[in-house]
């Protein structure tokens, strides 16, 4: 799992007239998150459009706990708990004050897509080997994966010395 805070300081014009940070930002919040840490991963998201590879928003679900208000101090956290696979990848996301209290949780589902065509293409290769490292075989396995081996797999009660029986 890869998890990256950035720390965010509510401005004014960002909240409604109820004080409260607008919901529109938020999806602002979760950009700002995701670029920084891209970068302290080492990719670009310049490099990658001058490549040809744009990345848009696929989904984006925000669900609001408490309201965060001018001049918070917000730590936005960045969770990838699943590696990113085939043309797309999935961010969550949780915003805390700074007394630690959970905010906001949220995700985004990115498609990468071929910025002439728009079409999705695959995970440029540079980008999953500098995520590689942050994940297991255990995280990488989905629940129907097969073990590797056949050492790996359990037997069946029943198959065992003295097992089950019927």
């Amino acid at each position: 799992m890869y998890s990256s805070d950035t720390q965010i300081r509510v401005r004014y014009a960002e909240t409604d007239q109820m004080g409260y940070v607008y919901h529109g930002n938020y999806a602002a919040y979760f950009e700002v998150c995701r670029t920084e840490a891209f970068r302290q991963l080492g990719i670009s998201y310049k490099a990658l459009e001058a490549e040809g590879v744009g990345m848009p928003v696929g989904e984006i679900r925000t669900r609001f706990r408490r309201p965060a208000r001018y001049d918070d101090l917000l730590t936005v956290r960045l969770l990838l708990r699943q590696p990113a696979e085939g043309t797309r990848v999935m961010f969550e996301y949780e915003i805390y004050n700074e007394a630690a209290e959970l905010l906001t949780e949220g995700h985004t589902l990115m498609v990468f897509v071929s910025m002439a065509t728009g079409r999705p293409v695959p995970i440029p290769p540079d980008i999953l080997a500098k995520l590689a490292p942050y994940f297991s075989d255990d995280e990488t396995a989905g629940p129907l994966t097969p073990p590797k081996t056949p050492v790996d797999a359990p037997a069946p009660a029943a198959f065992l010395k003295g097992g089950a029986k019927g």
